[in-house]
């Protein structure tokens, strides 16, 4: 094939110039939390939508819609203000009959109050509980945080689903969104947070993020893990050393959007950005970047 890494690079760029657009992201819980003006507000919105962001896009973005509103126009001070007890009273009743997938109307109500803990922590919201200590690695403040709320939590099924621990081999695909959304400053992230480096965060690995890394050869493996996540990302961080995620909205869109039919063909990629170095039915692209 003769792919090098900057050819690859350029096709990734091409891939962006086509998904990086106000009608993908419309197809994306974030838009949702762009929505929100003031920086609480947003990490209100986002520690919902991310991890209620799985299964079909349409549903998703409506069921996030629906958790986020009975918290009104400023959903921190909202949390902030009231008692507990009156938070969780008025989210029970108004989210009596709400279900998305594997989660509950009481699962979400743990999880806003939640927050307003954590919150209490610091009072500053949740970054500081996302940064490493002195001589850890990245995903230890994660893995504790994870911890904690384990043993917080009540447990259900959707809270066991939500909480995934790094440092148990997970991938965390929704906490390595939320990071993405918080730490990144480039569209469309919100760049909120600045204790944490964009180039060390991992890439929110799911089924689409996976395919397509494999495809263009940026993973050699085959399970999609944590070890997956660190290997995309590892290869995209050669592309771009300070800002391999800048990829990911475009990467994850590609089979979002089901514009990635799986199968290399002239008829239905040749339009693709990554049409010449996809490796999907063809010639394998592993060497680009070894």
């Amino acid at each position: 094939m003769g792919t090098s890494a900057s050819h690859l690079k350029a096709r990734l760029e091409g891939l962006c110039a086509r998904y990086d657009s106000a009608a993908a992201l419309g197809k994306d819980p974030l838009s949702l939390v762009l929505g929100y003006t003031e920086p609480l507000d947003q990490e209100v919105a986002a520690f919902v939508a991310a991890h209620l962001a799985y299964g079909r896009v349409d549903p998703m973005v409506r069921a996030v819609g629906e958790v986020l509103r009975p918290l009104g126009p400023r959903p921190a001070a909202w949390l902030r203000e009231g008692s507990e007890a009156r938070i969780r009273k008025e989210l029970n009743r108004a989210l009596i009959s709400w279900t998305w997938r594997f989660h509950t109307g009481p699962d979400l109500v743990a999880w806003l109050l939640a927050w307003k803990r954590l919150d209490q922590d610091s009072g500053q919201g949740l970054e500081a509980q996302l940064v490493p200590g002195p001589g850890e690695e990245h995903d230890a403040a994660l893995s504790r945080l994870v911890q904690r709320l384990r043993r917080e939590l009540p447990a259900s099924y959707g809270t066991r689903f939500t909480l995934p621990d790094p440092l148990e081999g997970a991938a965390c695909k929704r906490w390595r969104m939320f990071l993405r959304w918080m730490v990144r400053s480039g569209w469309p992230d919100l760049g909120l947070w600045k204790r944490l480096a964009p180039d060390q965060l991992i890439i929110p690995l799911d089924t689409h993020v996976a395919r397509v890394s494999r495809f263009i050869g940026l993973t050699r493996r085959a399970t999609p893990d944590g070890k997956m996540a660190r290997e995309i990302t590892e290869s995209l961080r050669r592309l771009d050393p300070a800002d391999p995620l800048r990829y990911d909205f475009a990467l994850s869109h590609l089979g979002i959007l089901g514009d990635c039919p799986g199968l290399r063909h002239r008829r239905t990629c040749a339009e693709c950005a990554l049409y010449s170095v996809c490796r999907a039915g063809s010639e394998s692209a592993a060497r680009i970047l070894s």
